[in-house]
């Protein structure tokens, strides 16, 4: 059985700008790393990329590991982890820059990214290996969406053999399957404590990030566990749409109080 998240089901009132610019990053960041020659290319991951020996121990670098930190999160290993990463950055960042606006979010997601970087080390302190991708500080959006979104539905692709549907999930199941399979996933080179540590981070933080006026734990704006067939261009034309009614809704309020 294969699933992913597509989509969910929670508007945001303000353009996620912060989101788009790190999608952005991230991805002309992946070209470049791509287009290096192959002894540069492993250069690179070695010089950007988080050495836990360096930053808690007396390894050397070219860099100073402080800013490996920041480096690493704007780097990835591979189609599929750069693919992963920005959908769920897409998915889920969007609400989270809503609640607490822009300049915050960004704080907000590097801090995640950091505690993330600071966890793995910690594991492990005297490893070699560079840790890069963005999973950690994204793995914080999740858990800030956990705090304040639980019950929100995501459109969650079902593939099982030929049978292919999209079913509405609430966001605790979601994101509770997610954060147990890093406690129970060890192997294949991914920093699962990273990951963890970003959650754990993102979930106490929240709350202190977040603007006065956003509740904890609101409710869903649809029935869960209702499926459909796959249709990825009708999710994007809904979503719009429900964006431009919610604008133009905001706009004519704004007009009568005036």
């Amino acid at each position: 059985m294969f699933f992913f998240p597509l989509s969910d089901d929670n508007t945001s009132k303000t353009k996620p700008y912060v989101c788009y610019a790190l999608i952005v990053i991230c991805c002309f960041i992946f070209l470049w790393q791509n287009a290096l020659p192959t002894n540069l290319y492993q250069d690179a991951i070695y010089n950007f990329g988080v050495v836990p020996a360096a930053l808690l121990g007396d390894q050397q670098g070219p860099i100073n590991p402080y800013l490996t930190i920041f480096s690493s999160m704007f780097m990835h290993g591979g189609w599929m982890h750069l693919i992963g990463n920005m959908v769920f950055l897409w998915i889920f960042g969007d609400n989270i820059e809503d609640s607490m606006g822009h300049k915050k979010f960004l704080f907000f997601y590097l801090i995640c990214g950091i505690f993330a970087a600071y966890l793995q080390a910690l594991i492990n302190p005297e490893s070699t290996i560079p840790m890069i991708g963005a999973s950690g500080a994204i793995a914080g959006i999740l858990g800030a969406y956990l705090i304040l979104h639980p019950k929100a539905n995501i459109n969650v692709l079902f593939w099982i053999i030929i049978f292919i549907t999209v079913v509405k999930v609430p966001a605790f199941i979601v994101l509770s399957v997610w954060i147990i399979s890093q406690f129970f996933g060890s192997t294949g080179g991914v920093a699962y404590f990273a990951h963890i540590g970003g959650f754990i981070a993102g979930a106490l933080l929240i709350y202190f990030f977040k603007y006065p006026h956003i509740e904890l734990f609101q409710e869903g704006n649809t029935n869960s566990f209702e499926s459909s067939n796959l249709n990825l261009d009708g999710f994007f034309k809904k979503r719009k749409q429900r964006d431009f009614m919610q604008e133009f809704i905001d706009t004519a309020n704004k007009k009568d109080k005036n």
